[in-house]
């Protein structure tokens, strides 16, 4: 299985044209899953409420949704990154995972970061593992990497690769993934975006340095905190099903839950 990242920086608000950049950098890629950064086509920082409701979409019919199904089918690969969702009263940082086929699984963010919180309503639906040519997959967005329960969970339930969409402003994040492949042994691709946006007198600049690790801790796609680029590599999703960290230690069943305080 082939598994890319794109790292870019999208310009705020401006939908169509970031869809268009984005068409046109994938537009000879040769994936089965392209992952996106978090909040892809709109921006991140939205001065308040009313501007995000401007730039939500309903799903499944929003511009968004429509645009990565037309490419999807178009490069014959997933594609994987959020939007703003409405739905009745509320807004989630929804993960859209598109098919070739049409076919679209989504997670909404449940760990809310900083203004988040303001605008956002925290998401209401589960981790969840399905399957797509071959591998079983799990999604999770940005600040749901600082709590190890969210890798835990998805891998658990099956995961052999994890993705996951960002928009980093913190300098943790990119090294902390290189202890939750290993400890749950799975593959993790995370998608960041690079450049600044300063609005509302919020200044956010996004760290870049996207990166893919191994369940065994190797670098397999690394980006610098500047690059616009897409990178590919390749995975077999069956090296995430052996949890033997040596011969006689197993990360899953050698837990010993009775001892764990977990709330």
């Amino acid at each position: 299985m082939k598994v890319g990242i794109l790292q870019y920086k999208p310009e705020f608000g401006e939908v169509e044209a970031n869809l268009d950049r984005i068409g046109s950098l994938l537009s000879d890629i040769d994936t089965d899953i392209i992952l996106l950064p978090e909040l892809f086509a709109t921006g991140y920082v939205f001065e308040n409420g009313d501007e995000l409701r401007y730039y939500a979409e309903p799903f499944p019919d929003g511009r968004t949704h429509k645009a990565l199904k037309v490419l999807s089918e178009k490069i014959d690969s997933a594609i994987f990154g959020s939007f703003p969702e409405i739905n009745g009263d509320n807004i989630y940082n929804t993960a859209l995972f598109v098919r070739p086929d049409g076919k679209t699984r989504i997670y909404r963010k449940i760990h809310l970061f900083d203004r988040e919180k303001l605008f956002f309503t925290p998401g209401n639906l589960p981790f969840e593992v399905f399957e797509f040519r071959g591998a079983r997959v799990g999604m999770m967005i940005c600040f749901d990497w600082i709590f190890p329960e969210s890798y835990r969970t998805l891998a658990l339930k099956g995961a052999d690769i994890i993705l996951h969409c960002s928009n980093l402003v913190l300098p943790f994040c990119q090294k902390a993934t290189y202890a939750h492949a290993v400890s749950n042994r799975v593959f993790i691709a995370m998608a960041n975006r690079i450049g600044t946006e300063n609005r509302a007198g919020v200044e956010c600049v996004f760290t870049g340095g996207s990166i893919m690790y191994s369940p065994t801790g190797d670098v397999l796609i690394e980006m610098g905190e500047d690059e616009e680029n897409v990178r590919v590599a390749e995975i077999s999703p069956s090296d995430a099903r052996n949890k033997f960290a040596t011969e006689r230690n197993h990360v899953f069943s050698d837990r010993r839950t009775e001892f764990y305080e977990l709330d």
